[in-house]
Order: C-alpha cells, then sequence, then structure tokens
C-alpha cells in the first residue's frame, strides 16, 4: 500500500463524525484546487502554521462585500489554489432551498469554483470555497440570473439570519423569516458596502428558546416574546401530573424566579415576576402556551469580541411589537441610531457592545433616544449600567 501523502489529515477521518477531509479527498480527482488544498493543509498541520493570506482585495462590480480574497503564500508549490477566493451567497430566511435551487448553485460552482461548499457556516451565508479572480464576475452574474445574491462581508452588516419560526414552530412569537427578509432587502447599501468601524449581525429568533443562539452570536438580537399573561390549561396541567411529571421538581423548582406555585389541583403563575424563560412552556406543551399579546424583546452587543472578550445580548428594548403593517419600521428607526452612533465612536475592529463597554450604557442610551429602565442590569436585580447625569441628581 503506498505510504498515505496527508496522514496529519487522515486523522481526521478516524472519528465517528463526519470529515471535511473525506469530502475534499472525494472532490480531489476531478478538481486540481482541492488537491492542492489538501497538500496545503497538511503542510500547515506539519508546521503548525496557516499558510493562507487573505484581505477585501477581489470582488465583483458594484459590491465591497461578499467575496473573501484568499491566496497562498506557497504559490510554487501549490499552483492551484494560488487564488482561492471565497462566495457568501446571501442565504433564503430560515435556510429553505428548493432541490432545484441547490442544483443550480452547484452546477454554477462545479464550472467555475472548486465544488467545494460549506452550507452553513457561522455566518449563515451560503460559502462556496475557492475560485479565482478571473471567474469572479462571471460567476456572480450566473448566480444574479437564478435570484441569489452576495452577502455580506468586512466591516459592514452580515447577513441577517433567523430561525424558521411560524413556518416550523409552534412557540414562534413573531414572523422571524418575514422581519429577516424585510431587514435584508431594507439595509442593501450596508450590507454590501463596508463602511463602519468592523461587523454588525443580526439574527431573529421566535421565541426565547433562541434556537439560532442570538444572543450570543449576534450583535443584535431579535428575540420574539410576550408581555401579557402566559396561557394555562388547568385541565391539561393534572394529565401531566396524573402521567407521572413531577411538576415540582421539574417545572416549579427549575422557574428562574420562583413565580409558580401548584396546590395539587391547579397551577397558579405570577405573571409580573415572569421573566420568559420559556421552560415551563417547553415542559408542559399542551398545558401552557405565551401570552397573546406578542413581540420582541431587542438585545445589543453579543459576540465573540476581539479587543474584549465574549459577550452575551444586553436587553435594551423589552418589548416591541413586530407588526409587519408598519414595516418594522421601529426596530429600523433603532437600528440607523445604533449604527450612527457607533460609526462615529467606535474603533477599527470594535463591535458595538465593545464600544457600549468602553464608553458606558448611559452614553449609548442616550445617543439612541432609549429611556433607562430596570431591564438594562448585568443581571437580575443586580449591578445596573445605567447611573444618573450629575444634572439629574437632586
Amino acid at each position: 500500500m503506498a505510504e498515505s501523502k496527508t496522514p496529519l489529515l487522515d486523522q481526521l477521518e478516524t472519528g465517528p463524525w463526519p470529515s471535511f477531509v473525506t469530502e475534499i479527498k472525494r472532490m480531489a480527482p476531478e478538481k486540481p484546487s482541492a488537491q492542492d488544498l489538501l497538500g496545503q493543509l497538511e503542510v500547515s498541520y506539519e508546521e503548525k502554521k496557516g499558510h493562507w493570506k487573505h484581505g477585501g482585495i477581489v470582488g465583483v462590480m458594484g459590491y465591497g462585500g461578499g467575496v473573501i480574497g484568499r491566496y497562498t503564500d506557497m504559490p510554487e508549490q501549490f499552483p492551484n489554489v494560488a487564488e482561492f477566493h471565497t462566495i457568501r451567497l446571501n442565504q433564503p430566511s430560515g435556510w429553505y432551498y428548493t432541490t432545484e435551487a441547490l442544483r443550480k448553485v452547484c452546477d454554477i460552482w462545479d464550472k467555475y469554483g472548486s465544488g467545494l461548499t460549506n452550507l452553513h457556516g457561522s455566518t449563515g451565508d451560503l460559502v462556496l470555497l475557492g475560485t479565482e479572480t478571473k471567474y469572479l464576475q462571471t460567476a456572480f452574474n450566473e448566480y444574479s440570473e437564478i435570484g441569489f445574491d452576495l452577502g455580506g462581508s468586512g466591516s459592514d452588516l452580515r447577513t441577517p439570519s433567523c430561525c424558521c419560526g411560524m413556518s416550523r414552530c409552534e412557540f414562534a412569537c413573531i414572523d422571524s423569516m418575514d422581519i429577516c427578509h424585510n431587514l435584508t432587502n431594507t439595509f442593501q447599501d450596508e450590507l454590501h458596502r463596508p463602511m463602519w468601524p468592523y461587523k454588525f449581525k443580526i439574527k431573529v429568533s421566535g421565541c426565547a428558546n433562541d434556537c439560532v443562539a442570538s444572543i450570543a452570536r449576534s450583535d443584535f438580537s431579535i428575540m420574539g416574546t410576550w408581555r401579557d399573561d402566559i396561557r394555562i390549561k388547568q385541565e391539561a396541567v393534572r394529565e401531566y401530573v396524573a402521567n407521572g411529571l413531577d411538576i415540582q421538581d421539574i417545572v416549579i423548582d427549575r422557574c428562574p424566579t420562583g413565580c409558580m406555585s401548584f396546590d395539587g389541583n391547579e397551577l397558579t403563575i405570577d405573571n409580573k415576576e415572569c421573566v420568559r424563560c420559556m421552560h415551563c412552556i417547553n415542559k408542559m406543551p399542551k398545558a401552557l402556551r405565551p401570552g397573546e399579546d406578542k413581540g420582541a424583546t431587542i438585545l445589543i452587543g453579543g459576540k465573540a469580541t476581539i479587543l474584549q472578550s465574549a459577550f452575551l445580548g444586553w436587553v435594551i428594548v423589552p418589548f416591541m411589537k413586530m407588526d409587519k403593517e408598519n414595516d418594522y419600521e421601529e426596530v429600523k428607526d433603532l437600528l440607523d441610531k445604533i449604527w450612527e452612533w457607533w460609526d462615529e465612536h467606535g474603533k477599527v475592529r470594535e463591535r458595538v457592545g465593545e464600544t457600549i463597554c468602553r464608553l458606558g450604557m448611559r452614553n449609548f442610551l442616550r445617543a439612541v433616544e432609549l429611556e433607562p429602565i430596570p431591564q438594562m442590569v448585568f443581571k437580575p436585580r443586580a449591578n445596573p449600567y445605567f447611573f444618573w447625569w450629575p444634572e439629574e441628581v437632586k
């Protein structure tokens, strides 16, 4: 048996999970760039050093983002990845595709690229890995003809993404897919033309279960919630208990605010103490439902950052109606104010959460014209970020 040329990469195929190495090897007989990609990766593993040079110096006409230029620093050894640019396609809301659309995407990529994709990466986009500069415009033109646009890259609005929302989830309090689609169409200029200190990500979750991790993986999180009382079917509660649910241990004792009680017959919820975490609803979905007055909680500043540590989003608007009839004007107006302040005060490669951390929440709130409220806290009932201005103290 011939000795393997990629012994280190081969180890990544030995686990129980699918390996990207296997997929690259599968493509290597057809695509010289995939073969050279394997060779360069092996060298990187041997030397514990990356050999990619990348930067936004290539693109397509009229766009400043959406293409990530990437070059090897060993072109003599691996000429087929001398240019290995990535194209990001703006994904549909909820990541729904028809099989016909996927075939068309792959057919175009087979003609102009390495045949390798990343569907879907942490960006949310449909990521196409590896093409040459001369093919960028042609590939983009053909993707445009079948209805796809570029996503974001660089210091711009990254492609907004969302959960599947009302299309599949009974808990969705907002139409996350429609909101995502609407914001994407509205902010095309911000999406395609880098203009800020750094990147900015919007994610939309239909409820507090947050299946797209918007609180941790986005600078601006729109999370579905409700502001009236949780709906209760007492008969269904009793049925859960009769079927063996330890309601005291599994539901009541795990309520973060202790706002629930059960007397053996009826479940009682002190709704003014409820923080809408969804735990009780998840455990008893036939008995408990979100309230009927639905909207979204807005959070700011999540993301793993460079200059500071990783942040979770802070609540800045506990409840905002998200009506299609007004074209989501309220949330768009808030975004415009946030971007204006961050663009003026943010440092290079400083995400908005880091700028708020550096300059203070009260400066941020004044700039975006939000009144301080008790929900703007580091953790419940502790350490408010807002402090009174000297002239306001009597």
